[in-house]
């Protein structure tokens, strides 16, 4: 990282400074092992197909599953507790997963690590908020450098220890979660959101869940949102299998892959502070949100030119475009997620926050989940008739459509902040 984030991170109080060193620790553990679970699953322990997609589905089903529920225990009982428990839950989870081969037993550790998601990632997202104050936005930009370090080193570790013994690689996952456990106990001060006092202690869930989904700017928000985790996600669906389809070989697929995570991770550590400072000159939140949005659909253009049937010019056709749609898919996220972030806690009226965020990321990962069976059949469809640009046109049309969406949301005034009723302050003081 640049002296110049170093020395932004070193601004922050110490809470901030943990928080981004959790999040980098968190992915490095994460991204050290899950690339070769399916590996391990399909390889050494034989399993069919079919129960290799159910174990790695029911992570992702228990943490999109689980979101509004981790929100809402961290903002009942403190973001500190919360963050330590799916550290711990994790230690267990990784370690599992090394070492049973039971069908069962992998299910649960699969859903134990999905769940231990569910619990810290809301609860760090609100401490941040909490804790940075007015900079939240340029928090959530060191933020997303620190998750994309995490994104980037990690697998580069998995790979070195897999090649040794999976079971290895889970134990030193495990063991990170364990140091970054011990770490936040003895480091990590408590904290609690505007809503973490007696009187909100004393409120069922389920009129906390009322609250939040009365939000209807809230909603509005993060219905308009999804089509950006859709779009950004297609890093891992539609780009690789592009570059399957017109790269010359396997080995020419496997650099591009590998090259389009690199360029993306990169772009991120390298620009993401000075992409922010630049947006938040010149632009409001919600104008960055739509251009980032626009941007993100623009994205997919470059997969429309032709590929050369033979050669070197078929070797760069193939790649060029994947990357290059990588690399404004990571530049668009940089204009937007800070900006995203921050409005989140704006539409909260940074109340219920870790709450808003459960809920958030439950709708994103349902929106994920759509998208992708969307994206998967319009890939099959552009191959069973002939019109290659099918998918692509389809996301550019996703990115544009979101973007008026947060265009015509801004306009209406949904996104700005408003003051809090006299209920809702009330209960914010219990």
């Amino acid at each position: 990282m640049t002296a110049g984030v170093l020395a932004q991170v070193r601004s922050y109080d110490r809470s901030v400074q943990l928080l981004l060193l959790n999040q980098f620790t968190i992915n490095l553990g994460f991204y050290m092992l899950m690339p070769f679970l399916a590996q391990h699953l399909s390889g050494r322990l034989a399993l069919t197909g079919w129960l290799v997609g159910l174990i790695l589905g029911m992570r992702n089903f228990s943490q999109q599953g689980m979101f509004l529920l981790g929100g809402t225990l961290a903002d009942r009982f403190g973001y500190k507790p919360l963050i330590v428990a799916g550290c711990v839950l994790r230690t267990v989870a990784f370690a599992a997963l090394g070492l049973v081969d039971s069908v069962p037993g992998l299910l649960a550790a699969s859903a134990a690590t999905g769940f231990a998601g569910a619990l810290f990632n809301p609860a760090v997202r609100a401490y941040l908020a909490r804790d940075a104050g007015e900079r939240r936005v340029e928090a959530f930009a060191l933020f997303n450098i620190f998750y994309q370090a995490g994104i980037l080193a990690g697998p580069l570790i998995g790979l070195a220890l897999t090649r040794v013994d999976f079971k290895l690689t889970c134990l030193v996952s495990a063991a990170v979660f364990a140091v970054l456990t011990v770490v936040q106990v003895r480091a990590l001060p408590q904290a609690r959101g505007d809503s973490g006092d007696a009187g909100a202690k004393r409120e069922s869930i389920g009129r906390q869940w009322r609250q939040v989904l009365a939000n209807r700017p809230f909603l509005l928000f993060a219905a308009s949102m999804t089509g950006s985790y859709v779009l950004s996600f297609q890093v891992y669906l539609a780009l690789p299998m592009a570059l399957r389809d017109a790269a010359p070989d396997e080995t020419a697929a496997t650099i591009g892959t590998s090259t389009l995570f690199a360029v993306s991770g990169l772009a991120t550590i390298l620009g993401q502070t000075r992409v922010t400072a630049w947006c938040r000159r010149h632009w409001t939140s919600d104008r960055a949100i739509s251009v980032g949005l626009a941007l993100m659909g623009a994205a997919f253009l470059p997969l429309l030119l032709p590929v050369p049937a033979a050669g070197t010019g078929r070797l760069i056709g193939a790649m060029a475009p994947a990357v290059l749609c990588g690399l404004l898919l990571a530049v668009a996220t940089m204009i937007i997620y800070p900006f995203e972030m921050d409005t989140i806690v704006t539409l909260a009226q940074e109340r219920l926050v870790a709450t808003h965020y459960g809920l958030y990321n439950t709708i994103c990962g349902v929106g994920i989940t759509a998208g992708n069976l969307l994206t998967g059949a319009a890939l099959d469809a552009s191959h069973r008739i002939g019109v290659p640009a099918l998918p692509w046109l389809s996301l550019t049309v996703l990115g544009l459509a979101c973007a008026g969406a947060i265009h015509l949301l801004s306009r209406r005034g949904s996104l700005a902040a408003t003051p809090k009723s006299p209920a809702a302050s009330l209960a914010g003081r219990g």
